[in-house]
């Protein structure tokens, strides 16, 4: 049986070709959603490698973008993709280097569930919001609609039912709407609402799709890269006969995040 991994987030290109490339293809679905007038202030607390901050700069005149990180990897490649137009720090949600009410919108992306103290994350992320300003985040749909994820687990738990232990479905209890709603709530914010956010992920073919998993980053890469060279072939060989494959040998599934926002009174 293999051991069992810690999640790993520090390297941004295998990251991005995991699920970064999908966050990006949410990022502005959620922006949207969260109706943030242009010529604000934001902060994306886990800003990763910078899709959701580049998505505020492509599309919303802020007045200025900050972005906190905890990953020296991630804010390298945010650093590189973003040219200077964001202000990034090291640090925490639960330590925001920021001064009290110095920002308008507080948004974070398929972060809340790795943060090991959400009470204190959530009133860090209030307390620097201006009155009246926006609280949001997203994450990912692990039980059921983040597709290329959980049809990862269900072969390998399928293969080895230790593994269920690392689902994020499992892990992970957060991401369903009544729990960020009730997190957003305890936090004292208010109008709390929520939403599904829902992308294509295309793979051009079986290699695309099981490639990323190899990247070492994440739950999932992370227990592939624990597995006996003879077990990671076999949970290859099962998603390769399960997934839904066209005849070009494409492989169409989508991913679902949920999403949900407050304001601060």
């Amino acid at each position: 049986m293999p051991h069992l991994t810690p999640d790993t987030w520090e390297q941004g290109d295998p990251y991005e070709r995991y699920v970064g490339r999908w966050s990006r293809r949410v990022a502005p679905l959620f922006l949207a959603w969260l109706r943030v007038p242009a010529h604000k202030r934001w902060l994306d607390v886990g800003c990763g490698t910078g899709a959701l901050c580049a998505a505020i700069l492509e599309g919303y005149s802020p007045a200025a973008v900050v972005g906190v990180e905890p990953s020296e990897g991630f804010l390298e490649a945010a650093r590189g993709r973003l040219a200077g137009r964001v202000e990034l720090y090291p640090g925490s949600g639960a330590d925001i280097p920021l001064a009290d009410e110095s920002v308008d919108a507080v948004v974070s992306g398929l972060v809340l569930n790795f943060i090991p103290d959400l009470s204190a994350a959530l009133a860090e992320m209030v307390r620097v919001t201006a009155p009246d300003g926006t609280v949001g985040a997203y994450v990912w749909d692990y039980a059921e609609g983040m597709e290329p994820i959980r049809s990862f687990w269900d072969s390998a738990v399928a293969l080895d039912p230790a593994a269920a232990r690392l689902d994020e479905a499992v892990r992970f209890p957060l991401c369903a709407p009544d729990a960020l709603a009730a997190l957003f709530a305890g936090a004292g914010l208010l109008e709390v609402q929520g939403t599904a956010l829902e992308v294509p992920t295309p793979f051009a073919s079986f290699e695309d799709y099981w490639g990323p998993f190899l990247g070492g980053q994440g739950p999932a890469p992370g227990y592939v890269a624990s597995l006996e060279e003879d077990a990671r072939a076999r949970l290859r060989d099962h998603l390769r006969e399960r997934l839904p494959t066209a005849d070009d040998g494409s492989i169409a599934l989508k991913a679902r995040a949920w999403a949900v926002r407050g304001i601060v009174g």
